[in-house]
C-alpha cells in the first residue's frame, strides 16, 4: 500500500491514531498504529492497533467483542497523526468498560467521572495472563 509511505511514523515505527465515532463525532480513544496495523485495518475493515505495552499487534475487540468498523481514515496536514472514523460495535471503546476512554474531566479536584455507567465489566471480559 504505497499511500502508507506518505505517512510519517516516529522512530519506533508508530503513528498516533485518534478514534472518533463516525455518527456522533465523540472521540472514543487514542491508540498507536504501525505499518502492519494500518495494512490489516484496510484489509479487514476493522481497527487494528499496536500495543506499546504488550509490544504486539492487536485487533480492537478481539477479547471484549467490542470491535470498531472503520468507515474512514484521514491524515493530518503533516501526515504524522491519523483520524479513524469508526462505528463502535458493542458500545464500548475503553478497556475499562466505558464507551469512551475520555470519561473523566480534569478539574481543580482532580479527575472527575463524567460518565458513570459502564457498558461492560472488564473483570468478566478480559483474561488475566
Amino acid at each position: 500500500m504505497s499511500f502508507i509511505d506518505d505517512l510519517k511514523f516516529d522512530a519506533a515505527g508508530l503513528i498516533p491514531a485518534v478514534v472518533q465515532d463516525a455518527a456522533g463525532g465523540e472521540v472514543l480513544m487514542v491508540a498507536w498504529m504501525n505499518r502492519q496495523a494500518l495494512e490489516q485495518t484496510f484489509a479487514q475493515g476493522r481497527a487494528h492497533y499496536y500495543s506499546r505495552s504488550r509490544k504486539k499487534l492487536w485487533l480492537k475487540g478481539e477479547e471484549s467483542g467490542h470491535f470498531q468498523k472503520v468507515l474512514e481514515v484521514r491524515a493530518d496536514c503533516d501526515g504524522d497523526v491519523l483520524l479513524l472514523k469508526v462505528k463502535q460495535e458493542g458500545g464500548a471503546a475503553c478497556h475499562t468498560g466505558y464507551r469512551s476512554c475520555f470519561h473523566r474531566k480534569v478539574g481543580k479536584k482532580g479527575l472527575v467521572a463524567v460518565r458513570q455507567r459502564k457498558v461492560f465489566d472488564p473483570e468478566k471480559v478480559y483474561k488475566r495472563d
